[in-house]
């Protein structure tokens, strides 16, 4: 009886360590403040990761893609950085990419960056986080990192002043 539980508590072990290595070892995490204004809309956000050539590896775009005859792309523009990095040549929405607009809050980026990551050449990046918001401003914020990723270098924070709150890069434990 006692090496039937003894095999099935190692069982469950090995179980629980695979799953722990199938989820991403790196997470992202941004603050939309809540903002005190007449009209507030949620803001559209765009994520990418760019290298020193200004190439973009699209991440994560925010916007309201429900709205009828894709109107809600009609303000993708204002994204202005993101636009001009490849953000109007994507055929939107981009399964696995695209999402809906966030309130304010702390919101995890749920695409897997750990991988994502390594897929990349060795070198210097920037993860770029841009925000838009109607009747609103624009914002952007942006983490030096260099790949491959130093994990014992994380979190790496950065403090928007308006649109954009806190942004965390940070390692899961």
């Amino acid at each position: 009886m006692l090496k039937h539980i003894f095999t099935l508590f190692t069982l469950v072990s090995v179980a629980i360590a695979a799953n722990t290595y199938a989820q991403s070892d790196v997470q992202l995490e941004i603050n939309i403040p809540r903002l005190t204004v007449a009209e507030y809309h949620k803001p559209y956000v765009a994520i990418w990761l760019e290298d020193t050539q200004r190439k973009a590896t699209q991440i994560a775009i925010w916007y309201d893609f429900e709205m009828e005859n894709h109107k809600g792309e009609e303000w993708l523009a204002d994204l202005r950085q993101w636009w001009r990095r490849g953000g109007r040549k994507l055929a939107l929405p981009v399964d696995g990419i695209t999402g809906a607009t966030k309130a304010p809050g702390t919101h995890l980026v749920t695409v897997d960056l750990a991988s994502l990551l390594k897929q990349q050449p060795a070198g210097k990046y920037k993860l770029r986080i841009e925000a838009a918001r109607e009747v609103g401003g624009r914002e952007l914020i942006q983490l030096p990192i260099t790949l491959p990723l130093n994990t014992k270098a994380l979190p790496i924070k950065a403090t928007g002043k308006r649109e954009l709150g806190l942004i965390t890069l940070s390692a899961v434990k």
